[in-house]
């Protein structure tokens, strides 16, 4: 089992940038595929991006894809996620999960994914 923390959030103009952070417990955070996700109020919650367990397969929702990059430190058992050029429809609590998995296919369903971090505002203004 892994316990993730989100950090990282908050608010900015747009066009700026935010990086944030996911912290996981545990010794086993290299066998994760890892996943970032968005809600905003209304919404569904959907799939911003998601990085294999070796870091070597990053895949992106098309909205945000060339804006936002997912990055991962397994020995700090930490998983990123750099926003750049964010717009006002960026606005939304940005969560991370994890999925015990090998596999070099991302998934994209939340389903998918058993563990889930408690989220992060951000709030990009415009």
């Amino acid at each position: 089992q892994v316990q993730l923390a989100e950090s990282g959030g908050g608010l900015v103009q747009a066009g700026g940038s935010l990086r944030l952070s996911c912290a996981a417990s545990g010794r086993t955070f290299s066998q994760y595929m890892m996943g970032w996700f968005r809600q905003a109020p209304g919404n569904e919650r959907e799939f911003v991006g998601g990085i294999s367990w070796s870091g070597g397969t990053t895949e992106y929702a098309d909205s945000v894809k060339g804006r936002f990059t997912i990055s991962r430190d397994n020995a700090k058992n930490t998983v990123f996620l750099q926003m750049n050029s964010l717009k006002p429809e960026d606005t939304a609590v940005y969560y991370c999960a994890a999925t015990r998995s090998f596999s070099g296919s991302l998934y994209y369903s939340t389903t998918l994914y058993p563990f889930w971090g408690p989220g992060t505002q951000v709030t990009v203004a415009s």
